[in-house]
């Protein structure tokens, strides 16, 4: 065991070398909460941007590092307290949900009246944020650039997320909610309409382009919450990919969720002077994609449609004021499935884990080079049904699959589902990428139970990271998303018969049952470690690019620092200021401060030269052709001095 474990400061429970790391968590009642009157609520934020250097993860050997940010990764916590409950939601800008970081948060927060069943750990589904943190061997070693868990990034999330439950629990108040349903439309696109259309459940199989708009879920779910002095906190599901940006982008974004999250708040504080925490996260989205423009994976889409729906959201937002009440129902409980128990749900027995051949070709506007065109990664490449497998080409051969992708534990071991009723709607939590049909078929079958709410809808990518959910009809095809669908063709039927059981346990007042969970990793660490030094800020030249066709206008400003691990990215670097009468002040445009904790001021690392740490900064999107000047301001930093630029106009 490293030094640093030994002490108790990073992972006190587990054992943490250069190599290996190992957790095991044993299994702790949850306790029976007293009950309260009406509805507490609290939120908060906290920035999980991490120094450059740590790999992407989302688009796997196809992604790069990342090298600054163009958009921050946040978290977003809204708690909820109503009768014997206490619950979080948390919005992660990141790939997934983790098993590990779920459960070491739980016990960071344990003095809290928050269970485990009560953090609800969800994700935007970002292919742009860092990976090392995830729940089972497998991701991290598949789902980024480079391999291995990273102790000190995961030990940094869980460290930002308990800071994140603890303030929202003690910010919390008598608040009022409700929660309601919209449609959006001309946003998304279904990227596997050929595998979409083979549901016995979808009555026009016309597969031309234009049915890819049609073939979508359409809705957006918005809980809102508001506090006497008015809105809190929104909360929001939909279902779209988090990929409008390219593979190749080297910056950590939160790709159309950083727009629909910023737009949704924006328009709330305009319309009602209070500004909500805002989380939002993916739903049934395996099959669903950004519409941008055909081949156009660029920040200006990304923005289009991210704040399209984001509007959608305010006018829900807006609607739902009359609607808000403290009566509102909120209940959760959380299933873990071990695996090895061999559950078997609707006659159904899940296969042992295996990836298609045609996951290795990747996905729809994101595919690797060549290899898509080949069969057997040619997506459609299927067999003939053989073994519990059925159409699925076993990437490296049944025989072979452990030697080539992954030993059988090296995939998640336990399933964990977790369901919520928030006020007349359940919500699934399933560690899936869910298809929008299998979402409705799970949505279905908690309707069918006895747990008595008007809607539910799924959650995807929720406390863990376990691939694909596909129906049995679009397995069959074995595209991208069937070949990723781990456990054979029957997983979809498995799991809608989980949910249902799940929310008739929820109405019958069954409560979460703990099982032990260990965790076993390769490690690698990628997280810039603080070197010490104390390099002088030197600014260095200020120029303006203009639009090209699929980039905004930019003002650029270099300058040297110390190295990335002498700086903390997840604080404030760079805002903008505009020259006054008599002195500078912090700008704004379009009511919005120009900072680096919006959308529109990016900064990167590039290199060493000269042992001098290169960095840039840009501003995106500036007014032009208005008088005035402006200057970059470095802010303080980690004992770093507040340094302005040079004005330009």
């Amino acid at each position: 065991m490293d030094r640093s474990a030994s002490e108790g400061a990073v992972w006190p429970d587990a054992e943490v070398s250069d190599k290996r790391f190992r957790l095991v968590i044993e299994p702790v009642a949850e306790p029976v909460l007293p009950a309260v009157d009406g509805l507490l609520a609290g939120a908060a934020e906290v920035d999980i941007t991490p120094p450059p250097g740590m790999p992407k993860s989302g688009h796997s050997k196809n992604a790069t590092d990342g090298r600054g940010f163009r958009t921050r990764l946040k978290a977003r916590a809204v708690h909820l307290r109503s009768g014997r409950s206490s619950v979080v939601l948390i919005a992660l800008d990141l790939l997934a949900g983790s098993a590990v970081v779920h459960h070491e948060l739980a016990r960071q927060v344990s003095d809290t009246d928050v269970p485990l069943s009560g953090i609800f750990l969800a994700a935007t589904h970002t292919h742009a944020g860092p990976g090392q943190y995830s729940g089972s061997e497998f991701y991290n070693v598949w789902a980024s650039n480079r391999p291995g868990f990273d102790p000190g990034y995961a030990e940094f999330l869980v460290a930002q997320l308990r800071t994140a439950v603890r303030e929202a629990v003690a910010s919390r108040r008598p608040a009022r909610a409700a929660i309601g349903v919209t449609e959006v439309w001309g946003l998304t696109r279904n990227r596997s309409l050929p595998a979409y259309v083979r549901n016995t459940s979808i009555t026009d199989r016309r597969t031309d382009v234009h049915r890819k708009y049609a073939a979508v879920d359409p809705r957006l779910h918005l809980l809102r919450v508001d506090d006497a002095a008015g809105p809190m906190a929104a909360f929001s599901w939909f279902s779209i990919h988090g990929t409008g940006i390219s593979s190749h982008d080297p910056s950590y974004n939160a790709d159309v969720w950083t727009y629909l999250n910023g737009e949704l708040a924006d328009r709330v504080a305009v319309a009602t002077g209070s500004r909500p925490v805002t989380g939002a996260v993916v739903a049934s989205h395996g099959d669903m994609t950004p519409a941008v423009r055909p081949g156009m994976l660029v920040f200006p889409e990304a923005e289009r449609v991210g704040r399209g729906i984001g509007t959608a959201a305010a006018e829900l937002h807006a609607r739902l004021a009359s609607s808000l009440s403290e009566k509102f129902t909120v209940r959760s409980v959380l299933r873990q499935v071990p695996l090895a128990d061999a559950p078997v749900v609707d006659g159904v027995q899940l296969a042992a884990p295996r990836i298609g051949w045609a996951k290795t070709a990747g996905a729809e506007e994101n595919e690797t080079a060549v290899l898509h065109r080949i069969p057997p990664f040619k997506a459609g490449s299927s067999r003939r049904p053989h073994g519990p497998h059925a159409e699925k080409r076993i990437a490296g051969t049944n025989m072979f699959h452990a030697k080539f992708v992954g030993r059988d534990e090296d995939f998640p071991q336990v399933l964990p589902i977790h369901l919520l009723q928030l006020g007349d709607a359940a919500v699934v939590g399933l560690p899936f990428e869910t298809t929008v049909e299998s979402g409705r078929r799970i949505g279905a079958a908690v309707l069918s139970s006895g747990l008595g709410v008007d809607t539910a809808f799924v959650s995807s990518l929720v406390n863990d990271h376990c691939d694909y959910l596909t129906t049995a009809e679009e397995y069959t095809a074995q595209h991208y998303e069937g070949a990723s669908t781990l456990f054979g063709p029957g997983q979809q039927t498995w799991v809608a018969g989980m949910a249902r059981q799940l929310a008739d346990d929820l109405g019958n007042g069954v409560g979460s049952e703990p099982v032990s969970r260990s965790f076993t990793f390769g490690v690698h660490r990628y997280l810039a470690a603080p070197t010490g030094s104390t390099d002088a800020r030197v600014i260095g030249r200020i120029g303006f690019v203009e639009a090209t066709p699929t980039e905004d206008a930019f003002w650029e400003m270099s300058w040297t620092d110390v190295s990335p691990g002498d700086l903390h990215w997840h604080e404030p670097l760079v805002r903008v200021e505009v020259e006054g009468d008599h002195d500078w002040a912090p700008a704004l445009y379009d009511g919005r401060p120009v900072d680096d904790q919006g959308w529109r001021i990016g900064v990167s690392y590039d290199g060493p030269e000269r042992g001098r740490h290169q960095y840039r900064v840009r501003w995106y999107g500036p007014p032009l052709g208005r008088p005035g000047r402006h200057r970059f301001v470095l802010l303080a930093n980690n004992g770093r001095p507040e340094t302005a630029g040079p004005a330009f106009d």
